[in-house]
């Protein structure tokens, strides 16, 4: 082969895998834009685990100041919702739970949201901003934390009408798992 024969084939070579490598990335573009487009179709949110234990005794005040109990809500259904103003999840989850609250309150669920550690100054524009219209009780010392064992926010418990909590939720809760969960404690 004469040396401009060389070059022309070495170009040609080069110019080949050049576009191998295009045609790769774009293969692999097309995997991962599939791969994150299922993925966003995904629940990730926490699944809750079952547990069978007697709720805490907890006594706080909501958000005038007014004493209130979970004893109070014995014959009903309750979910207790650990949060802060602070928490992207707890933000994330929340017009889940008030429509989830808003479509099963006529049948015996109440949800209680309960602020960890944050002043009412702080919470009411929280409280304004997603329209809440379940009870939310103040709980400066996050002592509902200690009495169910936990520090993460967010955090839920799923209350049977006899006082047992029977679902447990370490982090966020999709309008899936509580439709999923939820009903059949509340037909109970």
């Amino acid at each position: 082969m004469t040396p401009v024969a060389q070059s022309s084939h070495g170009r040609f070579l080069a110019l080949i895998m050049i576009g191998l490598g295009f045609v790769g990335i774009g293969i692999m573009s097309l995997l991962l834009l599939n791969e994150s487009t299922s993925a966003s179709t995904q629940d990730f949110s926490t699944v809750p685990a079952k547990v069978d234990y007697p709720a805490p005794e907890l006594n706080l005040t909501d958000l005038n100041g007014n004493p209130v109990s979970l004893a109070d809500y014995r014959g009903n259904v309750a979910l207790v919702n650990l949060w802060a103003t602070w928490c992207p999840p707890c933000r994330e989850e929340m017009p889940t739970l008030l429509a989830f609250h808003e479509k099963y309150k006529s049948k015996g669920f109440v949800l209680i949201a309960i602020d960890q550690g944050e002043t009412v100054e702080q919470v009411l524009p929280f409280v304004d901003e997603f329209q809440l219209t379940f009870p939310v009780w103040m709980d400066i010392s996050s002592s509902a934390g200690r009495a169910f064992n936990t520090m993460n926010l967010p955090s839920s418990y799923v209350i049977d009408r006899n006082g047992h909590v029977r679902l447990m939720w370490i982090g966020g809760i999709s309008e899936r798992n509580l439709e999923k969960f939820v009903p059949d404690l509340i037909k109970e």
